[in-house]
């Protein structure tokens, strides 16, 4: 993988380690590291050699704090509907991706960085993680898909709240509200968390993984039959050899070697 400049990238036994890397900024997503992402999630996606993504903030203080508020204040009418739809079209590929990706919030997770984290298909908290949206402070709102998938996760009534107010919450709440999977003490067992479960994933067959993303999805997209998704999913994974070799491995009482075909 390509370097970039604000984005760290680390292979290791297929896993994908991206650290947003503006420690001094707060890991704020400027322009810039949007791009990269986006590069970044287009090669996962064709990429055999990796098959999981953890994403992370540089440091101990923040995830991704925000987005660049020097960037937002130039925004106009015109160019904020683009800078909006960009955000949208890059976490979308991250939603959408057939990996699993999950979201180690080490610290600030805040507007664009919370958005960030929703669009992973998990999120794995560190004690001092703070999640909000507060947007509003700035006479905005999310931009980046915040307002829809946080009321997906939490609910209606304390998205709202949440979104209205700009309160932040711990990770303990977070947990609570079902915005975080797990919430560790320190970054290193975050991401030790979070290693446990995508190895679990991992040992599993890699075109079910794919499928499961695209039918838990697709609850939530309009005119959308989310059962006839399933329906066709599984039937797409019956035609395969991980079928073949899943069912033949539990019969014959061994562990399955799945290959992703």
């Amino acid at each position: 993988m390509a370097d970039f400049k604000n984005i760290l990238t680390d292979v290791k036994n297929g896993v994908l380690y991206l650290t947003v890397n503006r420690e001094d900024k707060m890991n704020a997503l400027n322009f810039d590291t949007l791009e990269e992402l986006k590069v970044i999630f287009e090669e996962v996606s064709d990429n055999k050699e990796i098959k999981a993504v953890i994403i992370t903030g540089s440091g101990e203080k923040a995830f991704v704090a925000g987005a660049d508020i020097s960037e937002i204040a130039s925004l106009n009418e015109v160019n904020a509907r683009k800078f909006a739809e960009n955000g949208q079209e890059i976490f979308s590929k991250i939603e959408n991706c057939h990996k699993p990706v999950i979201a180690v919030n080490n610290g600030y997770t805040l507007g664009g960085g919370c958005e960030l984290a929703m669009a992973c298909h998990m999120r794995i908290a560190t004690a001092n993680a703070k999640f909000g949206q507060p947007e509003v402070n700035l006479g905005i709102i999310p931009g980046y898909g915040g307002t829809q998938r946080l009321t997906i996760l939490i609910g209606r009534g304390k998205a709202n709240e949440l979104m209205m107010t700009g309160d932040m919450i711990g990770a303990e709440e977070a947990k609570t509200l079902g915005l975080v999977n797990y919430v560790l003490p320190t970054k290193e067992e975050a991401l030790g968390k979070a290693e446990e479960i995508i190895a679990k994933i991992l040992s599993k067959a890699p075109l079910a993984i794919g499928m499961i993303i695209d039918c838990v999805n697709s609850v939530y997209v309009p005119d959308e039959n989310g059962f006839q998704t399933e329906a066709n999913s599984f039937a797409r994974c019956v035609k395969s050899g991980d079928y073949k070799e899943g069912t033949s491995a539990f019969l014959e009482k061994r562990q399955p070697h799945f290959k992703g075909e």
